[in-house]
């Protein structure tokens, strides 16, 4: 989950964006299962066989996180059920999340109820990012206790109150708690021995992960847990924060009346040209004054059918060119890897 603060001045300011992620048949992957030389292991992050591919798949990685393979496609080419959306997902999860990864089927953009041209533009809006940079007033600690006080019997509802207490190497601070900041820590899950940070103007609280204090509190945990130092210094501080949201996010928010709800509604139409020049000018101005910074992201596009070769090719007049060149990598009898030039 991803909560952003976005105002271009061309519509309302965004308080809470939440993504969902679906399960699915690639969920288990967690990466292409390479180790630091870029040689595959036969089992590992969810990957099994297909080590040519993968190994391959990690050199283009690279060169993505280089950012030397930017404009450039890639074709990923084998019967079906080879791994070839396994793959692009499991180079999905290794970019991270702060990369943009934008998965479409072909079949979607003459389905949609738009031009081709504006669900290509849509995905590849969704597939650039923007770092917001952002200084806020942040209480950070590790919990040390949550107290809850249950309502007596005949009260209003909604009239919960309780205490928070918050310390840190140096100080230990105890907070009172109202509805609202109860039923956040219940959906974030918070417990003694989280370090958290809560966001002063807004209220947001986010888990940053577990005290090292508290590893040995359990004999198993799970693969997802982290931990942290617990923090030092004073309990409220001025941080920068960073967020990342994609250059159609900006768009639906500022071309719909609703706002960032609209990126919800799931039809998000077509937007006016008139919108995206205001934004790109926007994020120019952002980034000369060093609050912003674009975030290249990749774009896969599913169940692409392969271009069939041309049985009697036209002469090159200029043979000296490569750049309709697409030299083609066999990686294993029924999957292939092109990069387009």
């Amino acid at each position: 989950m991803a909560a952003v603060n976005v105002s271009t001045g061309l519509g309302q300011e965004v308080k809470d964006i939440t993504r969902i992620e679906r399960i699915g048949a690639h969920s288990h992957i967690r990466g292409l299962g390479l180790d630091d030389s870029l040689e595959a292991r036969m089992v590992s992050q969810g990957m099994v066989g297909q080590v040519n591919a993968r190994k391959a798949a990690g050199v283009i990685l690279k060169m993505i996180k280089d950012g030397n393979i930017a404009g450039r496609a890639v074709m990923i080419a084998g019967q079906p059920g080879t791994g070839k959306t396994a793959i692009a997902m499991g180079m999905a999860q290794a970019l991270g999340t702060d990369t943009p990864f934008t998965t479409i089927a072909a079949s979607e953009i003459f389905s949609l109820e738009m031009n081709k041209t504006e669900a290509l533009t849509q995905a590849f809006r969704r597939s650039i990012g923007v770092r917001i940079k952002e200084e806020t007033e942040i209480i950070e600690g590790e919990v040390v206790e949550i107290e809850i006080d249950r309502p007596a019997a005949g009260t209003p509802a909604g009239g919960k109150t309780g205490k928070l207490t918050l310390k840190t190497t140096e100080m230990e601070t105890v907070y009172d708690l109202g509805q609202k900041m109860i039923d956040s820590l219940t959906k974030e899950k918070c417990q003694a021995g989280d370090v958290i940070t809560i966001d002063k103007a807004t209220g947001r609280i986010a888990v940053l992960g577990r005290s090292f204090t508290r590893s040995r509190d359990y004999d198993a945990m799970g693969p997802n847990t982290k931990f942290v130092q617990c923090p030092e210094g004073e309990l409220q501080k001025r941080k920068e924060v960073v967020h990342v949201v994609s250059l159609h996010e900006i768009d639906v928010i500022n071309s719909r009346q609703q706002g960032f709800l609209a990126l919800f509604a799931g039809d998000t139409g077509e937007i006016k040209p008139e919108v995206r020049e205001q934004i790109d000018q926007k994020v120019a101005e952002w980034r000369e004054e060093g609050k912003a910074e674009i975030v290249p992201g990749v774009l896969f596009i599913d169940e692409a059918p392969k271009p069939k070769p041309n049985p009697t090719p036209t002469p090159n007049p200029n043979p000296s060119s490569s750049s309709t060149r697409c030299p083609t990598l066999t990686l294993t009898p029924t999957l292939t890897l092109a990069l387009r030039w």
